[in-house]
């Protein structure tokens, strides 16, 4: 893995190679766990990130599902279908996150 991923995952992936190669391992494995197609995984993924609450990990699925040709507009569909599960605050705070991230 080179320095080309961003923070602190890139860091960890330069320190530790063995450690980013099983991760990567793991991740691909999940993939191909079930019939879910690569934009609806990546979906997924960021509504997760959204319940998880975790900034960084919205800014990084954010920034994957653009590189995908994932439509803006889905991902704001995302981040507003939080409000029922999660509430208005987490929401438009998902919202700020996906709209934090500029190609």
């Amino acid at each position: 893995m080179t320095k080309a991923m961003p923070g602190a995952a890139g860091d960890l992936a330069e320190a530790h190679p063995d450690v980013w190669s099983a991760y990567a391992a793991l991740g691909k494995a999940t993939a191909e766990a079930g019939p879910l197609t690569d934009r609806e995984r990546r979906l997924v993924k960021l509504a997760l990130s959204i319940g998880a609450g975790s900034e960084g990990a919205v800014h990084s699925h954010t920034r994957r599902a653009r590189s995908e040709g994932i439509e803006d507009g889905a991902l704001h569909q995302v981040a507003l279908l939080s409000i029922g599960p999660l509430g208005l605050p987490r929401a438009i705070a998902a919202k700020t996150w996906i709209e934090d991230v500029k190609d």
